[in-house]
């Protein structure tokens, strides 16, 4: 099972953005999505974001993520 963790897009440098998400900042792949925009919430998996999602949508997955731990 692979698990995509929803990240707000912090800063944007050519093909890359930086992400956080629960305090933690990473480099991301951006290229497969076209038009993303410092603010956006992305689904990020193995270090590619793969989708935008609304943003309630990516609080509230990151508050279940946060229960578990």
């Amino acid at each position: 099972m692979c698990l995509a963790i929803p990240m707000k897009v912090k800063s944007i440098h050519g093909a890359f953005a930086a992400a956080e998400a629960g305090g933690l900042l990473r480099e991301i792949n951006i290229q497969m999505l076209p038009g993303v925009r410092i603010g956006d919430y992305c689904l990020v998996h193995a270090g590619f974001a793969i989708q935008k999602i609304d943003p309630e949508r990516a609080r509230q997955t990151l508050s279940l993520i946060n229960e578990i731990r």
